[in-house]
């Protein structure tokens, strides 16, 4: 009988959740029985045809409700009661150390039970989490409860940011294997860590299908657009760029800016981009399916993401793909696709100036050479950044199980 492989994740599907779709989807191709759970539902942020129909097939653990928690949590205490018994005593453990308290971690506790119970029912015997956070915390309590064990995936920068609080070592240690998406994020896996654990941490990027990896080659449009996509937060540095289009602005230097995406900040970027005067020159769709994606960019000369914390962006990928070059920072794995004057442009992150000259730079390139960095870009992210080859990776760590 062929393993059934759990994936858990805290929201899914979800909009910027793309690549965890695409991950599950190459590793079925390969033959493997993948079962997919949520903590709680992201429907309110399902645009794409795709992530809808996978939100059909996905069970959501909040769905049961309070009754249904502690009627899981019941069952559990008759089938498992040293493992629970083992889970609240790490539990207390893992909040000691946490900004989020105790009785939050004895929420993920019950939240594991259910799981637990689920993944008799569906024959799981292994669970892959995406995210150090809270998802991997309720994947190490299941393995506390009932012995089925786990692996993760580390994307950061959150789980960079607070390792301590979210008990990475402890996961790491717990863990089966640990999956980071670049070497920066590998390096940092080992910072958590002791030695002896090193071997169980493998680089396995995050992957692109064919939807992107063999569109037709789109010309490159004799227009002064940019595109940005991405959550609209602080740390993907779109306030930065509002202030860099207001200099260009400033400066009567033909630029149009469009933001895809959405998030907390839209309300202070809106109020920017009325303050500055900016409504002829920047744009935000929300939320935008795949195909609108893919658009956004192939009318652009060039992606900008001036982010200040990323893991590797995964749009970044999308962008040299479809064939055109990136602005983005030296942080974190972006330098490990970027290159200044090979397929795109880095500058240091928090830095207006820096972000001008490079957006001034992709105004003034010939198309010519603007799509020839493009061209250049795609062939590393087909080597680099095909989901089924990195599929067949993930494939061979959880075939050691």
């Amino acid at each position: 009988m062929a393993m059934t492989i759990a994936y858990l994740v805290n929201m899914y599907p979800k909009v910027s959740h793309s690549f965890i779709r695409r991950e599950i989807a190459a590793l079925e191709e390969l033959g493997l029985s993948i079962a997919r759970f949520s903590i709680r539902s992201g429907v309110a942020q399902v645009v794409d045809p795709a992530d809808k129909f996978e939100l059909q097939n996905t069970r959501v653990v909040l769905d049961v409700g309070v009754l249904g928690l502690l009627k899981h949590l019941v069952t559990i205490a008759f089938i498992h009661p040293l493992g629970l018994l083992k889970a609240v005593w790490l539990t207390f453990k893992l909040s000691q150390r946490s900004t989020r308290g105790l009785f939050i971690h004895l929420i993920y506790v019950a939240e594991a039970c259910v799981l637990v119970n689920w993944f008799h029912a569906a024959g799981v015997s292994h669970i892959h989490a995406h995210f150090g956070t809270n998802s991997t915390t309720v994947a190490m309590l299941c393995h506390a409860i009932a012995e089925i064990s786990y692996s993760f995936t580390v994307h950061g920068p959150e789980e960079f940011d607070f390792p301590e609080t979210l008990s990475l070592t402890e996961k790491i240690s717990r863990a089966d294997f640990v999956v980071a998406i670049s070497s920066f994020g590998k390096s940092q896996l080992y910072r958590w860590c002791d030695y002896s654990q090193w071997a169980k941490i493998h680089v396995v990027r995050c992957g692109l299908e064919a939807d992107f990896l063999q569109q037709p080659f789109v010309a490159i449009a004799d227009t002064p657009n940019l595109v940005c996509v991405g959550r609209l937060c602080e740390q993907k540095g779109q306030l930065l760029l509002i202030e860099a289009m207001r200099q260009l602005a400033i400066a009567d230097i033909p630029c149009q800016l469009t933001l895809v995406g959405d998030g907390a900040l839209r309300p202070k970027i809106e109020a920017l981009i009325h303050q500055y005067h900016l409504e002829s020159r920047v744009k935000i769709t929300g939320w935008a399916s795949s195909a609108e994606v893919q658009t956004a960019i192939t009318e652009a000369r060039s992606l900008v993401l001036p982010s200040f914390a990323e893991g590797l962006p995964v749009v970044i990928m999308e962008s040299l793909a479809l064939g055109r070059p990136v602005i983005s920072t030296y942080i974190a794995g972006i330098p490990e696709l970027v290159e200044t004057g090979v397929n795109g442009w880095l500058v240091p992150s928090g830095s207006v100036e820096a972000l001008i000259a490079a957006m001034q730079t992709v105004l003034q390139t010939p198309l010519s050479s603007l799509e020839q960095m493009g061209q250049l870009g795609a062939k590393q992210v087909f080597q680099q950044h095909n989901a089924r080859a990195e599929a067949y990776k993930l494939a061979a760590l959880f075939a050691k199980k």
